[in-house]
């Protein structure tokens, strides 16, 4: 059996990875949010699920029931949650919704298909696709409770 040869290369230590140091935060330190999910109270649960499903083209991803009564769902667009929830009324019959509200969105989807999609599911947009002065693209629609969603294509 061959003797072995002795390297006459040194063992090389690695330099230990140094990390970035984190800026020192303000304090006392601010809210920082990973997502949001917003609510909405609808008169007509039924109509508010069928409408997200089958006019903007979301899931269903859970529905809830009180004593037998649809009460609420849960709406998924991609990574976003939406959240339902049937009016008890307790704060009357003509309690005006979706007034003072407007929710914001992004997609990588062609925003002039999606346009096209939702009204041809029966849609109707607040505004058609319009390139707004800071360079994106965007269009509006309100759901059956007149809550406003503007959603604009990532650039």
């Amino acid at each position: 059996m061959p003797a072995k040869k002795k390297s006459t290369r040194k063992p090389t230590r690695k330099a230990p990875r140094s990390r970035p140091k984190r800026p020192t935060r303000r304090q006392p330190e601010t809210l920082r949010l990973r997502s949001v999910s917003p609510g909405f109270t609808v008169n007509d649960i039924e109509r508010s699920i069928a409408w997200y499903r089958d006019v903007l083209g979301c899931a269903v991803k859970d529905r809830w029931e009180r004593d037998g009564k649809l009460m609420g769902a849960v709406i998924k667009a991609g990574s976003v949650e939406l959240y339902l929830g049937q009016d008890d009324w307790k704060l009357g019959r003509d309690r005006k919704k979706g007034e003072g509200c407007r929710i914001y969105c992004s997609t990588v989807q062609h925003i002039d298909k999606l346009a096209t999609t939702i009204k041809a599911r029966g849609g109707t947009l607040l505004h058609d696709p319009q390139t707004e002065p800071w360079g994106e693209r965007d269009f509006a629609v309100a759901d059956p409770d007149g809550f406003k969603i503007t959603i604009s294509q990532v650039r």
